[in-house]
């Protein structure tokens, strides 16, 4: 099981594997958007050691690592755990947000032209003039506009990932697949 923080990333998850010939609920493994990281206690909790005893995986921003870190310990899966050892559980770190991985991995004129494509450069022009905006880099900017309206992170997610050049998979990204690929009873393709 592969635990996210919310339904846009678990769009983008599911738009790698898809990308790389795989179906992750064939291969026994299911996605689940938490609604945010504070929750991942409960899902380690009922999942986890304690419940189901289900292999566990995930994704997370730098900023929520604490809330996974301290969610793995308290199932008994480590302490005083380091990033590396969160990534030897299979618990990845985005930094800082997978929206600033995808925007990095396709470059800002990339993710422009997926605006335009979507029919959303004009809004994106509006938040660039903006006086709080208007000093940031275009890269900032870029993630504030996909963190604003409502489903826009959700909506862009996978049209990011299918952008990416197969050598350009943000680390967290790749990571988790390859880990994924890895589990016992899966298959890679």
């Amino acid at each position: 099981m592969v635990l996210v923080e919310g339904a846009s990333d678990k769009s983008a998850v599911e738009a790698l594997a898809e990308r790389h010939g795989r179906n992750l609920p064939a291969e026994g493994i299911s996605l689940v958007a938490m609604g945010g990281a504070t929750n991942i206690g409960a899902y380690i909790g009922r999942y986890g050691p304690a419940g189901h005893d289900l292999r566990l995986a995930g994704l997370c921003d730098v900023r929520e690592e604490s809330h996974f870190r301290r969610g793995l310990e308290r199932a008994g899966l480590g302490s005083d755990l380091s990033r590396s050892d969160l990534e030897a559980l299979g618990f990845f770190v985005c930094v800082a947000d997978l929206e600033d991985e995808l925007i990095r991995a396709l470059g800002t004129a990339t993710v422009e032209r997926i605006l335009g494509t979507e029919g959303d450069l004009g809004s994106f022009r509006t938040l660039q003039k903006q006086p709080a905006w208007r000093a940031g880099t275009t890269h900032d900017q870029l993630r504030r506009f996909m963190g604003s309206g409502s489903g826009r992170k959700l909506r862009y997610s996978a049209l990011l990932v299918a952008a990416l050049h197969p050598d350009h998979v943000p680390r967290p990204l790749n990571m988790l697949l390859t880990h994924l690929s890895g589990l016992p009873g899966t298959q890679s393709r």
